[in-house]
């Protein structure tokens, strides 16, 4: 990975870190669906449109759209909802790095080198140590565990979500960013309305001019402008140049961001245990981002040739997932 795109890979990290305050001030108003329906319906009118649908594997674009894009926020959503702290939230969900690097492994036969699996080990090793430590000083104390399970399961969904996007090869990563927008709106729609309400619904639309309403609105703007069109069209296009497991672990420093965010101005003070799990994730980012790719040796008609695992991989040579015509 070069100097520029790790800048622009810890680019992404400090604008999903502080994404996490603008999606708390955002739940303190919406109900979780509604709020997850207005974040991709204010992107998906504009983008049906002016923005020309890019060319993609279709398949594994849908795969990006309801991983990334459904799974991912309505796990998340619901978590925040139901208890999770902004600090601990921005933590679990980078579960979704270990997650990516297992499926690539699993699904794109991506290798990885040894210095690689010692870096995320420590990485996840630190996550789990600020996990435990933030749980155990929570105020809903073992309460917490439903919204743990439910954030790992947003962590999975993104996962899901980054094989997606690294098998659809788009032509264009921003455009394929915009247009994911497109695709979960009607079914966040159909859940809000079915499990929170329209009352509700409305009663969030019509008090919009209250100070909540206004916060609301300005974390509204922030998750779409800078946390999914910015961020998410820079991982994209990360996604689509790196293997799977050389970009995930970048996300692995979010967290750091995140609890740094909720301390400054939420009051949501780290311990020190946390402090040195945070060290542990940095270390073990740096050391699996920074790590030299393990060549793969490809024997064809009697001769061997090297493929840089670094290079971006086409969809079109992948056989155990087929691919769209």
């Amino acid at each position: 990975m070069t100097t520029r795109d790790r800048l622009l890979g810890l680019t992404v990290v400090v604008l999903w870190g502080l994404n996490f305050i603008a999606i708390r001030v955002g739940l303190d108003h919406f109900p979780p669906f509604f709020f997850a329906a207005l974040r991709f319906a204010v992107m998906a009118v504009p983008v049906v449109l002016f923005v020309k649908f890019p060319r993609v594997h279709r398949r594994w674009f849908l795969l990006y759209a309801v991983g990334f894009g459904f799974g991912q926020f309505a796990f998340l959503f619901l978590a925040m909802n139901h208890g999770m702290p902004t600090g601990l939230a921005s933590l679990v969900l980078q579960t979704s790095a270990p997650f990516t690097v297992l499926l690539g492994v699993i699904f794109l036969r991506e290798r990885l080198a040894p210095a690689q699996i010692f870096g995320i080990t420590v990485a996840v090793a630190g996550i789990v140590v600020i996990g435990v430590d933030r749980a155990g000083h929570s105020s809903i104390g073992v309460g917490i565990v439903i919204p743990m399970v439910l954030t790992v399961l947003a962590g999975l969904s993104w996962a899901f979500g980054n094989i997606g996007s690294r098998l659809a090869q788009p032509d264009d990563a921003v455009r394929m960013t915009l247009w994911m927008s497109v695709v979960p709106p009607i079914p966040f729609l159909a859940l809000s309305f079915a499990t929170e309400g329209p009352r509700a619904d409305l009663t969030s639309l019509t008090t919009l001019g209250s100070s909540s309403g206004l916060i609301a609105l300005a974390g509204l703007a922030y998750v779409v402008l800078l946390g999914t069109i910015a961020g998410s069209g820079l991982w994209t296009m990360l996604m689509k140049r790196y293997e799977a497991s050389r970009v995930a672990p970048l996300s692995l420093l979010v967290p750091v961001v995140g609890i740094s965010a909720s301390w400054v101005l939420l009051g949501e003070v780290p311990s020190g245990i946390e402090i040195a799990g945070a060290a542990l994730v940095i270390a073990g980012c740096a050391a699996g981002v920074l790590a030299a790719p393990r060549s793969r040796m490809r024997v064809s008609t009697g001769e061997s040739s090297v493929r840089a695992p670094h290079a971006p991989r086409r969809a079109s040579p992948i056989p155990l997932v087929g691919q769209q015509d």
